[in-house]
């Protein structure tokens, strides 16, 4: 096996990794960025909405705190969220000074409205492509540094570990060559992003296999809050066509939903209708359909200016065309998707993991921003904020640090002609044990069918497609068991068994223990309090 050594390995070239990574490249330091294809293939590329940060004369930073707070339905850890809304205006200046182009209304910034927000915040690009513009920024900062290094292609198959647990590493396999490569560094930070390929339904692209949550509980760090899986409420739900996120923005501007009869339905399950929080939105959508029939529920922009539309949402204009829907005149069928996960590899305020050496942050971590439902358009700003800080600490923690030797393990994969029947049979189990509504019975049943699944985990040839079918088998376990042992209901989070919430018992943070073998099950313990 290839050996090769920097100073820092950062893990996924999104938001967070890269803002990590440009925090560790302009002290001059040798940083190498692993893409897992090409570097602008990742969530943070496909986001829409914007980035809600409080630059706006009419806003305040303590109103975003609070409807932080609401959203995350008393499970936000309050100092992560404090953090996020007082230092995200200024890591936004610093974009805008990189180059960054935000939407403007003649001199001054545009701001849109979304679900849950008291106040129009919402910085968008391009009209409906902020993920990409400011990817293509902070791709172009990154870029201007000597010392750091964009690997495409390079896909994580593990942490490497010294004899007393500390990360000195990565283990990746190189797409191109068909290597495996040993990469060591001082320390490693996993921004690889999220879970959302779990579901058979997904807004996420097919990257989002949750490989650094995975890797992270293997190699002995925690993982957090994983029963927190957010669905967002309007994803296309078209007969042969590719699941495809709408914006929540839309409902910002003013988007109805009707159900199959013609009628606007969400004034009824909530006073803030439409832009309620997207748990409400979903679950509403759920009963809706299982009360008039049909498949779906549908997005209404017909009364809305008919030539605004094309240019303040130029990608789902576009899209939605090709597909055979004008958005101006017809309805857009619709339903809920696998978006987000609150949960992730458990962190301190400023990245670190309990594995010396290992850093995350962005979706892969969780420091508890979220709580129990992501506010709209914070996971930009969270990527942003948490991922410099997570670059500091590296900088503060592991300046001194010795490239350090790793010690031999033994990785197991599924084999690679049954790794793509796997992933699909997992997507199946856990869109039908652990969608919007759950209940114990299919949570039980679900865990049954994944058990069953695991006899597919052996030491066969290591490859891409079974290393990721192997990490959801892993990661499904995580999410299934963590929300069978929550018997409540708490944001995104809905047991039908037991729908009230329960702030006396359940008012805390589940934890995802490591196994004591490399498979599954994980043991479910909890954090006391929300911070």
């Amino acid at each position: 096996m290839r050996v090769e050594t920097t100073d820092y390995l950062v893990a996924g070239s999104g938001i967070a990794g890269l803002r990590a990574a440009i925090e560790l490249a302009e002290a001059g330091s040798r940083v190498v960025v692993l893409a897992k294809d090409a570097p602008i293939d990742s969530n943070t590329w496909e986001a829409q909405g914007g980035i809600a940060v409080v630059l706006s004369e009419e806003d305040r930073v303590g109103l975003h705190y609070q409807d932080t707070l609401e959203a995350g339905d008393g499970l936000c850890d309050t100092e992560a969220v404090r953090i996020l809304v007082e230092e995200g205006p200024e890591f936004i200046r610093e974009l805008i000074s990189w180059g960054m182009a935000f939407d403007r209304q003649g001199s001054k910034l545009a701001f849109t409205r979304e679900g849950a927000h008291s106040a129009r915040r919402v910085l968008h690009a391009g009209g409906d492509s902020t993920g990409r513009a400011v990817g293509w920024a902070l791709l172009a900062k990154a870029r201007s540094y000597p010392d750091l290094t964009l690997r495409p292609r390079s896909f994580t198959a593990d942490l490497l570990q010294a004899s007393d647990g500390r990360c000195v590493g990565m283990r990746c396999l190189e797409e191109e060559t068909g290597e495996e490569l040993e990469l060591r560094a001082r320390a490693v930070c996993l921004a690889t992003g999220g879970l959302g390929r779990l579901y058979r339904e997904t807004t996420n692209p097919p990257q989002a296999t949750g490989d650094g949550m995975a890797m992270a509980l293997r190699g002995g760090a925690r993982l957090t809050d994983m029963e927190f899986v957010q669905f967002h409420p309007t994803a296309l739900h078209l007969k042969g066509a590719p699941t495809f996120l709408l914006s929540e923005a839309l409902r910002g501007e003013g988007a109805h939903l009707r159900n199959q009869e013609g009628e606007r339905f969400m004034p009824a399950h909530d006073a803030r209708a439409e832009l309620a929080p997207r748990d409400v939105v979903s679950r509403a959508i759920v009963e809706e359909v299982a009360r008039t029939g049909g498949d779906c529920v549908y997005l209404d922009l017909t009364h809305l200016d008919a030539d605004l539309l094309p240019r303040r949402f130029p990608k789902i204009f576009r899209t939605c065309l090709e597909l055979g829907v004008d958005i101006r005149s017809h309805r857009i069928p619709v339903y809920p998707a696998a978006h987000y996960a609150m949960g992730g590899v458990r962190t301190d305020l400023w990245g670190r993991t309990d594995l010396p050496g290992l850093y995350a942050a962005g979706e892969v971590a969780g420091c508890g921003v979220h709580g129990a439902n992501r506010l709209a358009s914070n996971s930009l700003l969270e990527g942003l904020v948490y991922g410099g800080r997570a670059g500091k600490a590296m900088l503060r923690d592991e300046s001194g640090a010795e490239v350090g030797e790793p010690s031999p393990t033994q990785l197991t994969a599924v084999a690679p002609g049954k790794a793509a029947e796997v992933k699909e049979q997992v997507r199946e189990i856990l869109w039908s044990g652990a969608g919007v509504l759950r209940e114990a019975r299919g949570l039980q049943q679900a865990l049954q069918a994944l058990d069953a699944l695991q006899e597919q985990v052996g030491a066969h040839p290591l490859t891409r497609r079974g290393l990721e079918a192997r990490n959801l088998l892993v990661l499904g376990d995580a999410v299934l068991r963590a929300a069978l042992t929550r018997t409540e209901s708490r944001g995104a989070h809905f047991r039908r068994d037991f729908p009230a919430r329960q702030d006396g018992e359940w008012q805390r943070h589940s934890i995802t223990e490591p196994a004591a073998g490399r498979r599954p099950p994980s043991p479910v313990n909890w954090l006391s309090g929300s911070g």
